[in-house]
């Protein structure tokens, strides 16, 4: 293929992009130069009578007219250029725009360079014409300087015709050097000029880059104060009505309403009210802890199916209540093959599907709500869960997945923060997944979660779910631990108590992390757990403490209570926890943190036996 030929280009060009945030240096000087333009364009034609009057000396008529034709030519051409470089589009194509500007000031050059051709043979006139010429090289090189590129090689193209054509003869020689030395000072002059502006020009660039970071720092700051805005007005809702309920049974458990006691719906009202305001809590402490970029997920293989059916059976109750119908359906292929796994955090699967179900039951009034596993071509494990419920529209499913924001004309009437699709969302992406929505508004919705599969994984068993012969259930089932608890709050302390006596063990309470560490140096606990926070000794300090004492107790599994810090929950496992557990605590996670801890001590000591 054919090119034509172009002007060389310097390196600053071929690559004009502007500095982050504001105007490039590059763009800048473009701009320096072409506020030049029309000023040189009016030097020129001020300049063409002096010329007319040299040149009408010369001997040749015909080569003066073809000069003056030329000259017309290039004026023409400078000026239609200018006007193009005032269109808004030129400003965003620098690189044409900077050879349009080096071509137009090589036409000025090819003028001169013209121009000392028609004074070398012009006669008597040759001198003053020739003169002349340095001259307008002289004013182009002035001209150009603004940018660097244009400069280096304009400057020296309009000085090379009347150099060569003063240096060609002996008896103009000395003016040549007299004019070489003019075009040199007026080159340094340029390049000292041009480098004091391109200090501006930069000076500038970094203001202007500065200004921008500012207003996205401001920005990132206005949106900080409205997320932490909607968190506290959301909050501050949810804790109200859930505590007011709850608040108001207690009252009546209490009689200090002058009537009797609760009823079993009013009980049931206040454990559903008090259940809701721990779910929100909980969602909103994994969202904000996500929005840090802390939170952190443990891909291992598991098995979806029972875990989508467990699920379902959680919830079917529920969903029969409002009469509605809670299925399940696995593809066939899925259901037959005994390997293959999904590699993904079981329980932050678990917190998705759990909040996928419970929407479909919640926001369905009648109908049905659907969950379907399969594989799909890709090789991806998919799983559905779809609802006759309301549906929404595209503007509506957008604002589902935002955070803090709730589509009113479904959620009316119900609990929750408005954060658990966008949960859910940067959980499934955490874990290499994504989570997908489809609806239509009177139809239903269909929620699509996909993560990533192993044909031929098998799944890793959760002991807690294992049969009652089990080597690490069966001492849990038959035999009560004694489990020292170690919480500077007098709640938590009350609540985690309960807990570990209604799982049929007992409980010594130590009020921090010193008193824990003496009791453990001079009584044998089955079990400790231990708060991550707590004054005289913090959590890891015990643990560690814990840890160094001689004899069997070293050994004893323990469990850190952690408020849901991603950093305190590592620093706990370093200092050597079996297990950490998560704050606010139910009967079914202190029993699996009971498991996994025995569990993973047990394991230590049986490879120090082997050993």
């Amino acid at each position: 293929m054919q090119r034509s030929h172009a002007v060389p280009v310097p390196p600053d060009l071929r690559s004009p992009e502007p500095q982050r945030g504001g105007v490039s240096a590059t763009q800048q000087a473009l701009d320096a130069q072409t506020a030049l333009l029309p000023y040189a364009l009016a030097v020129f034609t001020v300049s063409l009578p002096a010329y007319v009057w040299a040149g009408s000396h010369a001997p040749n008529a015909v080569w003066m007219s073809v000069t003056f034709a030329i000259f017309a030519a290039a004026w023409a051409a400078f000026y239609g250029a200018v006007n193009w470089l005032k269109q808004p589009d030129a400003a965003t194509n620098l690189k044409l725009r900077g050879r349009i500007q080096i071509l137009c000031a090589l036409l000025w050059a090819v003028a001169v360079a013209q121009i000392a051709v028609f004074a070398d043979g012009a006669g008597p006139a040759r001198e003053p014409l020739l003169i002349t010429a340095v001259a307008a090289a002289v004013v182009i090189v002035f001209f150009a300087s603004p940018w660097l590129p244009s400069l280096l090689i304009v400057g020296p193209a309009a000085a090379a015709g009347p150099l060569i054509a003063l240096f060609g003869h002996a008896e103009t020689q000395e003016i040549g050097k007299l004019s070489w030395g003019a075009i040199a000072l007026a080159m340094a002059l340029a390049l000292i000029f041009n480098r004091v502006l391109r200090r501006q020009f930069e000076m500038a660039a970094e203001r202007e880059a500065l200004i921008a970071d500012r207003a996205g720092m401001v920005e990132a700051s206005r949106r900080l104060a409205q997320s932490k805005s909607d968190l506290v007005a959301t909050l501050s809702h949810e804790i109200r009505n859930g505590l007011t309920g709850v608040a108001h049974v207690l009252a009546a458990a209490a009689g200090r309403n002058g009537r009797g006691a609760p009823s079993r719906e009013q009980l049931s009202a206040a454990l559903d009210a008090a259940n809701d305001l721990i779910a929100v809590l909980n969602t909103t402490l994994d969202s904000e802890t996500a929005e840090a970029g802390r939170l952190s997920v443990d891909a291992r293989p598991f098995d979806a199916v029972s875990l989508l059916r467990d699920l379902v059976l959680l919830n079917r109750p529920h969903a029969t209540t409002k009469g509605l119908e809670l299925s399940v359906h696995v593809s066939p292929e899925l259901a037959k093959s005994e390997r293959g796994a999904a590699l993904a955090d079981p329980q932050r699967v678990r917190q998705i599907l759990a909040n996928l179900i419970g929407n479909g039951v919640k926001f369905t009034v009648r109908g049905r709500v659907e969950a379907r596993i399969e594989l799909t071509v890709a090789g991806r494990l998919a799983i559905e869960i779809a609802d006759t419920g309301p549906g929404l529209a595209a503007d509506e499913m957008e604002r589902a997945f935002e955070p803090f924001l709730r589509v009113e004309r479904t959620s009316a009437g119900t609990s929750g923060a408005g954060l658990g699709l966008s949960l859910s969302r940067q959980l499934a992406r955490l874990m290499g997944g994504d989570l997908t929505a489809h609806s239509a508004v009177g139809v239903g919705s269909c929620f699509r979660l996909e993560l990533p599969f192993d044909a031929e994984a098998l799944p890793e068993r959760d002991v807690t779910y294992d049969e009652p012969a089990a080597p690490i259930t069966a001492p849990l089932e038959r035999k009560s631990l004694r489990v020292l608890v170690a919480e500077d709050d007098g709640l938590n302390a009350a609540m985690l108590r309960a807990v570990l006596e209604q799982l049929g063990h007992h409980v010594v309470h130590a009020i921090d992390g010193r008193r824990a560490f003496e009791l453990a140096k001079s009584i044998e606990f089955d079990l400790v757990m231990i708060d991550g926070r707590m004054p005289n000794m913090d959590g890891p300090e015990t643990i560690r403490a814990i840890r160094g004492l001689p004899g069997p107790m070293a050994q004893s599994p323990i469990i850190a209570v952690i408020g849901g810090d991603a950093e305190e929950a590592m620093e706990c496992s370093e200092a050597g926890a079996d297990a950490v557990l998560r704050k606010p605590v139910s009967v079914g996670a202190v029993a699996r943190a009971v498991a996994d801890a025995i569990a993973a001590e047990r394991t230590v000591t049986e490879g120090r036996n082997v050993a």
